[in-house]
C-alpha cells in the first residue's frame, strides 16, 4: 500500500487533473456533420482493477447545446485497455463544432487493490459529468476518431481514511494528429510489475508493461524526454535520458535492462 501511495503522490494530477479535456477546434467540416468514434484507452496503474461505470457519453457545441452518442454502456476495467489496446465506447453523428466531450458516470465504480475491492468516489462526477476538452480535432472523409487515454496511474488518489479518489487525468489523442509520435521498448525481464513514465516539456505521460515485458506509450507530442521504468520496490528505478519523440515516427528504445 505504502507503493502505491507514493507513485501517486509522486505523479499526482499533472496537466488535466480536473478530468477536462481540451476542446475540438473547427476544421473545413466542423461547420457541417460529422461522425465522432470515442474510444478508450488506458496508462495503467499498480492496481488490479479500475472499473469505471460509464452512463452515456455526450457531446457539448460551442453555443452549449448537447447531442448524446450512441453510448456502450457498462463498467470498464480501464487496465483491460493499455500498451496500444483500445475500446470503442460511443459513436454518433454531430452537426456543428463542437468543444467537449463529457462522460456521465454511475454509481458503481470500484478498485481492486492488495485482493480488495473498495468504491471509487468520484466528486461531482455524476452529478455534472467528467468534461473533456479536445484540440485540434480534424475530420477525416467526414469522421473525427478521438482516443481518450484514461491514465489510472495518475488519476488514483489514497484517502487516509483508507478509501479512493477518482481524479480523472485524461487526455484525448486524435488518431489522426500527425503531429505526435509514439515511444515503444522492453525490459529484459518479463512479468515484471512497473510503472513506464516519459516526461518532457509537453508533460508526462505513462503506462505499465504489459506481461510480455514490452510497452508502448502513444499520442507523445514531438520533443525530447526522460523514460523511467519504475519496479516495486526495493527495485531501483532505470532512467534512460535524451529518448526523441519525432512526428508521425516510433522511437524503440530497444531493451532496458533492469
Amino acid at each position: 500500500m505504502k507503493k502505491i501511495t507514493a507513485i501517486v503522490a509522486a505523479i499526482l494530477l499533472v496537466a488535466a487533473s480536473a478530468f477536462t479535456f481540451q476542446a475540438c477546434k473547427k476544421d473545413s467540416s466542423s461547420s457541417g456533420i460529422a461522425t465522432y468514434k470515442i474510444r478508450m484507452t488506458d496508462a495503467p496503474g499498480p492496481y488490479t482493477a479500475v472499473n469505471i461505470d460509464i452512463q452515456s457519453v455526450e457531446v457539448i457545441r460551442a453555443d452549449g447545446s448537447t447531442a448524446t452518442l450512441a453510448t456502450h454502456a457498462g463498467i470498464y476495467n480501464l487496465l483491460d485497455f493499455n500498451n496500444g489496446i483500445d475500446t470503442l465506447v460511443a459513436s454518433g453523428q454531430v452537426s456543428g463544432s463542437v468543444e467537449q466531450i463529457r462522460f456521465i458516470l454511475g454509481p458503481n465504480s470500484t478498485l481492486v487493490v492488495d485482493g480488495n475491492t473498495v468504491p471509487l468516489t468520484i466528486p461531482s462526477g455524476q452529478e455534472s459529468g467528467l468534461k473533456v476538452n479536445v484540440q485540434n480535432a480534424t475530420a477525416i472523409n467526414g469522421v473525427v476518431d478521438l482516443l481518450i487515454d484514461f491514465d489510472a496511474n495518475q488519476s488514483i488518489v489514497a484517502l487516509g481514511n483508507g478509501g479512493y479518489h477518482l481524479k480523472p487525468v485524461l487526455r484525448a489523442i486524435v488518431v489522426s494528429d500527425i503531429a505526435t509520435g509514439r515511444i515503444t521498448g522492453h525490459v529484459s525481464v518479463p512479468g515484471t510489475i512497473a510503472v513506464v513514465t516519459a516526461t518532457g516539456a509537453a508533460g508526462t505521460f505513462s503506462t505499465v508493461l504489459a506481461v510480455s515485458g514490452y510497452f508502448v506509450l502513444v499520442g507523445i507530442p514531438a520533443g525530447s524526454y526522460t523514460l523511467t521504468v519504475t519496479p516495486p520496490a526495493p527495485a531501483p528505478e532505470v532512467t534512460r535520458s535524451n529518448v526523441d519523440v519525432h512526428a508521425s515516427q516510433t522511437t524503440d528504445v530497444g531493451m532496458i535492462t533492469l
